[in-house]
This record gives structure tokens, sequence and C-alpha cells, in this order.
């Protein structure tokens, strides 16, 4: 299934309380669950003005239908293609 990075641009996300942060995840889980097991939130990186959101769906239908229900803003999503990181040096 593919895999996707979501761009949210959230101004003042880095000054987003873990009470906040809490009730955002909280939003989105039971979206997911409603929406059913084949879109899946893997993690998310926040930042200062934007939270980076990894996950794994059919399509971006689905994401763009998550981010609407839930009132999260998707400013981007862009299929990943393929990982690499220090390993991916040693050939």
């Amino acid at each position: 299934m593919p895999k996707y990075i979501i761009e949210r641009e959230i101004p003042g996300a880095g000054e987003l309380s873990p009470q906040e942060l809490q009730d955002i995840s909280q939003a989105s889980c039971s979206i997911l669950k409603e929406m059913g097991p084949e879109i899946q939130w893997v993690e998310s990186f926040v930042t200062a003005d934007k939270i980076y959101c990894v996950y794994i769906s059919p399509s971006e239908k689905e994401i763009l239908a998550h981010a609407e229900k839930g009132g999260f803003p998707a400013n981007s999503i862009s299929e990943v293609k393929t990982v690499i990181g220090p390993t991916t040096a040693e050939g």
C-alpha cells in the first residue's frame, strides 16, 4: 500500500501544548477509526509552523477525505517512492 507525506501548514504548530497535540491526535484517530483500516497514520513531525505526517493509504483521495472531516489542512500530499538511509550507501 502506498505511503504518503502530508504537509500541513499550521501557524504556531511548534508552540502547541501537549494537551492541544493530544486533542488533535485523538480527533485524527477517531476519524481514521470511522474510515476503516485501509488508511493509517504512522507518525508526525511538528516544526515551528508545519506538521509533516506520514500515512499509509490506498490513495490521496482518502487522505483528503480525512483532512476534510477533521478540519485539518493538507497543503501538500506526496507519495513516497522509496526510502533511503545510511545503509543505502553500503550498496
